[in-house]
């Protein structure tokens, strides 16, 4: 049965789904197996989805506004798989498949999924993902998927469920040297701002995009583009996105960001007094001055501590900016897209004079960017006036290797989210037990079995690298709110004493076979490419499973 022409909401169309067979539904369990209608005006033959706030009320063979819910028949089933990540013990690393329950799966145009049987997939090799999972709202509920398993003789269990997250953004950083925009600066997406700049890295400009406050606390427009860029950046396509008084971008997670049109290539090898002080030597004896330019540090080889100590003749050059300390100064120019992350285009604009006493006719100058893409040879003239000359090979010689000493340009985008909320019920009955097992690390936190990092202080705030996350990880609902995977992994000795729902613990074997226990994580046969990553095991070198 193909689903289309959902209810209301954004996020794109799901694909074709085989939902199972609502005859294999046990009807003793009463949570969201047949919605009931909240009023008397809802049709008869409509459902109401009780997986978010928003409680779409669906029509026969249509989804609800998330995309992820179908009512079939009058049942209320999960549109996408639960994906589970397979260890491939021949290569050492994970796989992702889609849990298909005993329906067999069907062939994709463009991927031939590997053979499943009930065998294949074995328990202590296996991990179960909150990605298709499904949530555990209205909060009261256990957590969909509470999965029993082995690892190394110890008896473990994992929490899985989807959270529905309004307190989210993305952190995203792009090695570029280019100038981006102010610090503080508006980011905007269609004409709606969705973040800002922040502190810029070493090497990279820093972007935090999304947060509750775009989500929810300005116009309804403003939290549907918001969510909708949040749920295309966390998936990995590319977002176009403007930077006030700064530049136009195109960012895309594990991509060059394209700035202002052009490609990145390089980030640069460190800023102008380290590229100095890392390649002093190889430039002594080939030339009598070097200017690395830089937004930040420029650096000048004859007065920088490197050029003394290898006893270089001072070359009386003096540039534009304010000094730091002797051969390194500060604000030479205006951020820009130009010269080392500067607004020139004249390398020799910075040169405010030389010493007549120390300049001498002859003397050669190279000036040269931080990532080596842009470089200048001179030489003075009688007049002391630097007159550009071809690049000799052995100088050509030491640009080349300052490029190959910057690593490629990269956009790379962390999602964090706050997960000290309601969907700790879903885990334990005193949700505050479940946060400070975490914090004395008997509780491993990972979203969709990536490795997630846990942000020190109060409540469960976790941040993940979206590169390491199964592929479409992320979908939204139109509270608007982002919906991402998480799973909590500890000994079953520890889970009791958490006050976990030790009631609704299954192996994975009994998991493969009848699915979650409230049914609305029902699998479809969609098949996850699998992913050459070499994400850590969920359940491997971790302190609480010692």
């Amino acid at each position: 049965m193909s689903y289309h022409n959902k209810t209301d909401g954004i996020g794109q169309s799901p694909s074709d789904a085989i939902p199972p067979d609502p005859r294999e539904v046990d009807a003793s369990v009463d949570f969201l197996v047949r919605a009931k209608p909240r009023n008397e005006r809802m049709a008869n033959d409509k459902i109401e989805c009780n997986a978010c706030p928003v409680l779409c009320q669906i029509s026969p063979g249509k989804v609800g506004a998330c995309d992820r819910y179908a009512n079939q028949d009058g049942f209320l089933l999960r549109v996408d798989p639960v994906v589970i990540l397979r260890k491939n013990l021949a290569e050492g690393s994970t796989v992702a498949v889609p849990f298909l329950g005993n329906r067999p799966q069907e062939n994709s145009a463009t991927e031939t999924p590997p053979t499943w049987s009930g065998d294949l997939l074995l328990a202590n090799e296996s991990f179960v993902t909150g990605l298709g999972s499904s949530t555990t709202y209205p909060d009261y509920k256990p957590a969909p998927f509470i999965v029993s398993s082995q690892h190394e003789g110890v008896d473990v269990v994992t929490v899985v469920t989807e959270g529905i997250f309004s307190y989210c953004s993305y952190k995203v950083k792009i090695d570029t040297d280019r100038y981006l925009g102010p610090e503080k600066a508006n980011i905007v997406c269609k004409g709606e701002v969705v973040g800002h700049v922040t502190t810029a890295e070493y090497g990279s400009q820093m972007l935090s995009i999304g947060g509750v406050h775009h989500l929810t606390g300005g116009s309804k427009k403003e939290g549907r583009i918001t969510c909708e860029l949040m749920q295309q950046l966390g998936n990995r396509h590319a977002v176009e996105l403007s930077i006030e008084g700064g530049a136009h971008i195109i960012i895309q997670a594990g991509k060059a960001p394209i700035v202002d049109g052009v490609e990145e290539k390089h980030m640069r090898v460190g800023c102008g007094s380290a590229a100095i002080g890392i390649f002093a030597r190889q430039f002594n004896g080939l030339v009598d001055e070097v200017v690395v330019v830089d937004d930040h540090i420029t650096g000048i080889l004859t007065e920088h501590q490197a050029g003394k100590c290898l006893d270089m003749k001072p070359s009386g050059l003096k540039i534009n900016g304010r000094k730091s300390t002797p051969g390194r100064y500060f604000q030479v120019a205006n951020p820009g897209t130009g010269w080392g992350g500067t607004d020139i285009e004249d390398p020799l604009s910075i040169i405010e004079t030389w010493d007549p006493a120390k300049a001498w006719p002859g003397l050669t100058l190279l000036m040269t960017s931080t990532t080596g893409a842009m470089a200048s040879f001179y030489e003075l003239n009688e007049q002391l006036i630097p007159i550009e000359k071809p690049i000799p090979a052995a100088i050509q010689m030491i640009i080349d290797r300052i490029v190959e000493n910057c690593e490629p340009s990269l956009t790379s985008v962390l999602f964090l989210g706050g997960a000290g909320g309601s969907l700790r019920a879903g885990v334990t009955e005193n949700p505050i037990l479940l946060t400070q097992a975490i914090k004395r690390s008997l509780v491993n936190v990972t979203c969709g079995g990536a490795p997630a990092y846990i942000w020190p202080g109060g409540g469960i705030t976790v941040m993940v690298d979206v590169m390491k996350m199964p592929e479409n990880s992320f979908g939204t609902v139109p509270t608007p709110a982002i919906v991402a995977p998480i799973e909590f992994s500890m000994k079953l000795d520890d889970y009791r004493r958490l006050g976990g729902h030790m009631d609704y613990i299954k192996s994975i074997d009994q998991i493969l076979h009848t699915g979650s226990w409230h049914k609305d994580g029902a699998p479809t046969a969609r098949i996850i490419q699998e992913r050459g990553d070499k994400n850590h095991w969920p359940f491997s070198d971790q302190p609480m499973l010692g």
